[in-house]
Order: C-alpha cells, then structure tokens, then sequence
C-alpha cells in the first residue's frame, strides 16, 4: 500500500514521464507493423502463406534493433538492444542476416557520403561483431525443446553479460506452428507418470503460452510470431466456405503470387484457444496480386506484398516492397 499511496502522490514532470516512457516502449517500428504503438508485453502474430516474407520482416526489425545509436560519428538511429531469436523452422540462415546487416550499414554511410559507394567500402568488423553480439539466437527441433527453451530462457539470459541481459527488447519466434501436425498426431499420448497432463496439442500450447508469460513477468518483451496460413474448409466459423485460390506462374523474383483478392483467401485458424487468446495483435502479410506490380510505381521489378491488421481490425490495407538494405512502405 505504501508504494500504491506514494506512486500516486508523485509530481512527475512532463520531462520525466517522456524520459520513463521513451525507456519502456519501443519507437514506432518498421513496415508493415508501424501502423499501431506497440509496448513490451504485447503479443503479435504475423500471419500468412509461404512466401510472404514473413521472416524477413523478423530479420528486418532485429536489425534496428541490433544496431547502435551512434558509432564513430556516423548516426545509426538503432534501438541498440538485443534479441531472442527463437528458430522453429530451422531453416535460419545466418549468412543472410550478416549480408542484410552490412547493407544496412553501408546504407547510412551512402547517405553520409553519396561519393562513396558500398562497393568500395569497407564494413567495420568490431561493429558487425558489436550488433550480432546482440542477436541471442536458439535453435529448437520439436516442442520438448521449445517448451525447454523457454523454461530456461530466463536462466539464459542471466548467464548472458548484464548488459545485454538487461536490454533484450524483442522475443523472436518463427515459426509458432512449426510442430502443428506432429503435435497433434502424438495427441493423447501418456507420459510417465500418471499424475502428468497427457502429452497434446493442447497441453503443449497451454504450456508454452504459460512459459512465455512468465519470461514476460521477469523480462517484458515484445513478443513477434510468425505463422503459415494453412488454407481449407473448415475455419472457426461453419459459414465460411473454401475459397477459390489461383498461384500465377513464378515470377521474375522466382517467387509465387496470389491472384486472388485477399477478400477471398480465407485460412483456418489451427493453433488452439490458448494461443489464440494470448495474441494482442495480428497483422496478415501476402504477396500481391498482379495488378499491384511494383512497377506500378517503380523502374525495379520487386514483389509488392500486401498487410492487413487483423487484430484490432483496421479498414486498409498497406504494401510494402523487400529490399536488402530494408522494407520500404509503397504509397
């Protein structure tokens, strides 16, 4: 109760509260998630078919992330904080993050300096070692390792220097529905001990979410999961009916895109209740229709990829391009 009384008789300046809040709560991120303020403790889900450039956009805001402030003069404008990248997938290429981070590097330094070119120029290597230093990564091979992981997740944080203990901004996890179908047909399957919950989709959600929440209670993050749509029949709701879905033919990016309108791609949610319900927010992500070629609005040939917030439901939708150096908004 003292706390209470003298956390309510404080006289906070103006100063001091934007100093407070600036320190708990992440800038605006990014495309396609700059749409809403997000705080630690908030839960998104990015959802969408494969390829929509979903761990790409995980990638992306790792490096802001990842970056410093400032070094040696040159103004990074990053969060320099670190984050826990969980990798469901396994198929993390970590190749690809140091080749996307020193284009982004060298972006600053092109704008410093439009005589100097990124060929030409040498990246620092104490500062790549510096911004990686910052990227906690682990990697998980079925649910008991999830669930395990995330047991210790606080434990490995801890042994991890204080410094970067201390400022993990982002929880990682791609992707959530990785062991969907092996989990459900291990359902039902007794453990060991009687006294234990049987071995189900169910109990291991329910467990993860309970996991996550309380790595959340010692360490507030802001948690970003991305899962792949699964299309059918059979959604939440008896009344939708299966969509007509159409794939073009690849194209020049050696990629597939959907002809349909996003009105008519219709996916069923498969993760169980207790996900569903521990998701704050939900953004929809996909490739673009044809008539959305980027070359509509530039000389390039790059995929146009289209985002909607599906939680809280916003009335537009957003494209965005993927470029190396970053993702850029498409008016």
């Amino acid at each position: 109760m003292a706390e209470v009384r003298e956390w309510i008789t404080t006289d906070e300046t103006a100063e001091t509260y934007l100093s407070r809040v600036s320190t708990s709560r992440p800038p605006l991120l990014l495309p396609p998630l700059h749409r809403l303020p997000l705080r630690p403790g908030n839960v998104v889900e990015i959802v969408g078919p494969s390829p929509s450039a979903k761990t790409h956009i995980l990638l992306q805001v790792a490096i802001e992330c990842i970056l410093p402030k400032e070094w040696k003069g040159v103004s990074y404008g990053g969060l320099e904080k670190s984050v826990m990248f969980i990798d469901l997938d396994c198929r993390f290429d970590v190749l690809r993050l140091l080749q996307l981070l020193k284009l982004r590097i060298s972006s600053f330094h092109q704008v410093k300096n439009e005589l100097h070119s990124a060929r030409d120029w040498t990246c620092d290597e104490e500062l790549i070692h510096n911004c990686l230093e910052r990227f906690l990564y682990v990697r998980c091979y079925d649910s008991l390792e999830f669930l395990a992981t995330l047991k210790t997740l606080n434990y490995q944080l801890q042994t991890k220097s204080k410094k970067l203990a201390s400022r993990v901004c982002f929880l990682m996890i791609d992707s959530i529905g990785a062991y969907y179908w092996v989990d459900r047909a291990s359902t039902s399957m007794p453990l060991a001990s009687k006294n234990r919950k049987l071995f189900s989709l169910q109990s291991v959600i329910e467990a993860v979410v309970c996991e996550i929440q309380n790595c959340l209670r010692v360490q507030p993050m802001l948690v970003l999961a991305t899962k792949a749509t699964i299309f059918g029949d059979k959604p939440v709701t008896n009344d939708m009916k299966r969509p007509f879905r159409k794939w073009s033919s690849q194209d020049a990016s050696g990629q597939h895109t959907i002809e349909s309108s996003a009105e008519n791609i219709l996916h069923r949610e498969y993760m169980p209740s207790a996900w569903q319900s521990f998701v704050t927010q939900r953004i929809s992500v996909r490739p673009s229709s044809s008539e959305y070629c980027a070359s509509n609005y530039d000389t390039t040939d790059e995929q146009v990829y289209l985002a909607q917030w599906l939680l809280p439901p916003l009335g537009f939708k957003d494209k965005f391009v993927i470029k190396d150096a970053g993702i850029s908004a498409v008016p």
